[in-house]
């Protein structure tokens, strides 16, 4: 188990406090692991395990907890030996019925800190935020960054050099089970294609009783095989209709929600930085891990500038910056970048192979007056910094521990 001490930092200051912990992401992406880390670090502050309570729903020997009173029942009967705090950890909890009135009640009737995960962003939507009243704090956990992938895979090959280590990410990306498996091509392919399947029916197909599967299948190939690049539900709805499939726009929009609140996919908006004004249409999507997009799909090679740009904007979200796509006039800035009140510019490309393409990566910066950092993220090995614009090789970009 690796530490994963970006999120542990995150969640240090509410250990053992009332607040709700949710922790959020896709299927398999390492919440259990989360858990664990945070159970270690209790158990080093002295708690003892025996006041530790744990329950994976996706577990059948749990099946009978699966609604608000059994589970309530149990946790009251279990908590009652305890002496202190209880401390509740529950894994996969959107598979109990009516989940969010059992942990109200909880945290109001027994002394307990409560930890748990879900793989749905409707977690903490409607009812949850009602019941909780603002007593929880979300943390999304994202599959292994560059810099953890590299951590895990030299367990593996020890001497791996950077650039070898990058190239393996590339293809594989960053689900973290790839490790129990050697990062060894065909199983990996098999892993991922499975957890793609089972995202896909389990948190999509199951928890939004879609009825046409063929559909939801043809959205999200092209909205995959069109993974940075903009585009309106309009044009989606052409596509299916050129593939004789006839369809609303607000359907394909429903399914693309859909594939969002499972953490399959992210949605930027564009954002004009001229008018200050976030655009109502013409999104980017991205995926929350490019290993499945080459299991299932493949080329990620072919299409390794959509892979880099996908793997720098999941970086920007796991630092915890807010991302937009920046339209200045009719040009395009990558990602526009908040945090805190910092900003930055990032541009992403493959190589800056002629003129041409550094004219077009740095000059659409000029029209951008600010001060704030504005980088160029390629995989060129020379720097071509200039005019205050910052050039890094990506490999750099992924690893260095802050951006300035």
């Amino acid at each position: 188990m690796i530490k994963r001490e970006m999120y542990m930092r995150r969640i240090r200051p509410f250990i053992g406090n009332d607040l709700i912990k949710v922790m959020t992401g896709i299927r398999r992406c390492g919440k259990s692991v989360m858990l664990e880390l945070i159970k270690e670090e209790l158990a080093e502050s002295g708690v003892p395990a025996g006041q530790f309570i744990s329950i994976n729903f996706e577990d059948m020997r749990n099946s009978r907890f699966l609604t608000a009173s059994a589970l309530h029942e149990e946790i009251l009967n279990r908590a009652a030996s305890i002496e202190g705090k209880a401390y509740l950890f529950f894994d996969e909890i959107q598979e109990v019925a009516d989940w969010e009135k059992c942990i109200n009640s909880l945290r109001v009737s027994i002394d307990c800190d409560i930890y748990i995960t879900g793989s749905n962003a409707k977690l903490l939507s409607g009812e949850l935020a009602t019941y909780l009243g603002g007593r929880y704090v979300e943390f999304v956990i994202y599959p292994f960054s560059f810099s953890e992938f590299t951590e895990l895979y030299r367990t593996a090959e020890p001497d791996a050099a950077l650039q070898k280590c990058f190239q393996k990410y590339l293809i594989s990306g960053g689900m973290p089970y790839l490790a129990n498996l050697q990062f060894a091509e065909e199983p990996s392919r098999q892993y991922l294609t499975d957890l793609f399947n089972s995202v896909q029916f389990k948190d999509i197909v199951s928890r939004n009783k879609v009825r046409d599967i063929d559909l939801l299948h043809r959205i999200i190939t092209y909205v995959m095989a069109n993974v940075g690049t903009t585009f309106s539900a309009t044009s989606l709805v052409k596509f299916l209709k050129n593939e004789q499939r006839a369809v609303a726009a607000e359907t394909v929009l429903n399914y693309i929600h859909y594939c969002c609140d499972s953490y399959l996919l992210y949605q930027v908006k564009r954002e004009d930085l001229q008018g200050q004004q976030i655009l109502a249409s013409n999104e980017k999507y991205y995926i929350a891990d490019h290993g499945i997009w080459e299991a299932v799909f493949g080329g990620n090679m072919r299409d390794i500038q959509l892979i880099l740009e996908n793997i720098v904007h999941m970086e920007l979200l796991r630092r915890g910056y807010a991302v937009t796509v920046g339209k200045v006039g009719n040009r395009e800035i990558d990602f526009v970048c908040h945090r805190h009140g910092e900003k930055l510019y990032v541009q992403v490309a493959y190589l800056l192979a002629t003129e041409d393409t550094i004219q077009r990566e740095f000059g659409v910066y000029e029209l951008i007056r600010d001060n704030y950092p504005k980088y160029v993220i390629t995989m060129d090995e020379l720097d071509m910094s200039r005019n205050g614009i910052k050039h890094r090789n990506i490999r750099d970009f992924l690893t260095v521990e802050e951006w300035s």
